[in-house]
């Protein structure tokens, strides 16, 4: 019996990143299902937990999709893909292509660092969430220049949280920071406004380009 790692994934899929570093960019996306968190405007509820559509793939199934792809760059998401047993093992032996993890926030990423080839889009997830304090704030200590940190603005209040966070932490000296709107509930506008105030070099502003590109609910996209 092969004691090879296996994985819940909701779906596989080539399209372009929709946010973060390599945004507008083709990618591989596989999708793993579990999350431990419920954010309040959360836009995968379909990847909380397994379900219908969840597949039992193998870790040489999923190193086969990547290689007869011919996609290059892979984005890990989810839900949550680090509570995946068995994530480490799949980042390694995709060492062929450059992997990005989009992760909650609520995980030390440190353990995950396999190799030059994996980079992590760290969330922080703030008040508007409902989930803030469920944060690893080691994470902040743990991100280098090739990672980045998201930053999902629902209100004014998130906003000076952000804002207050980056002085803190000396974030933009760290990593790569990311502000996003929650998709129509705060106006980019605004966002654009207070980096103004505050002077945030360093900070860019990020949409969130499938939902732009396609209808906000497609799935596959």
């Amino acid at each position: 019996m092969s004691n090879e790692p296996t994985y819940a994934v909701v779906e596989q899929f080539v399209s372009i990143d929709g946010e973060g570093p390599t945004a507008g960019a083709l990618s591989l996306f596989i999708r793993l299902a579990g999350c431990n968190l419920r954010c309040k405007w959360c836009d995968t509820c379909y990847a909380q937990t397994e379900n219908e559509d969840t597949q039992t793939l193998t870790l040489s199934q999923l190193v086969s999709d990547v290689k007869k792809s011919g996609i290059t760059h892979v984005t890990l998401t989810g839900g949550e893909p680090l509570l995946q047993p068995g994530v480490k093992e799949l980042l390694q032996a995709l060492s062929f292509v450059t992997v990005h993890v989009e992760t909650n926030g609520s995980i030390n990423v440190e353990p995950f660092r396999v190799g030059e080839h994996v980079h992590f889009v760290v969330d922080y997830k703030l008040p508007g969430s409902g989930m803030e304090q469920t944060m690893c704030l080691q994470n902040f200590d743990h991100v280098t220049p090739t990672d980045a940190y998201k930053f999902v603005i629902a209100d004014e209040a998130d906003m000076q949280k952000a804002v207050a966070l980056l002085k803190q932490y000396n974030l933009t000296h760290k990593t790569q920071v990311y502000f996003s709107t929650v998709f129509a509930q705060m106006t980019p506008a605004d966002v654009v406004e207070v980096m103004k105030q505050e002077k945030l070099n360093g900070v860019k502003l990020q949409l969130q380009l499938h939902k732009y590109i396609w209808h906000p609910n497609e799935r596959g996209v």
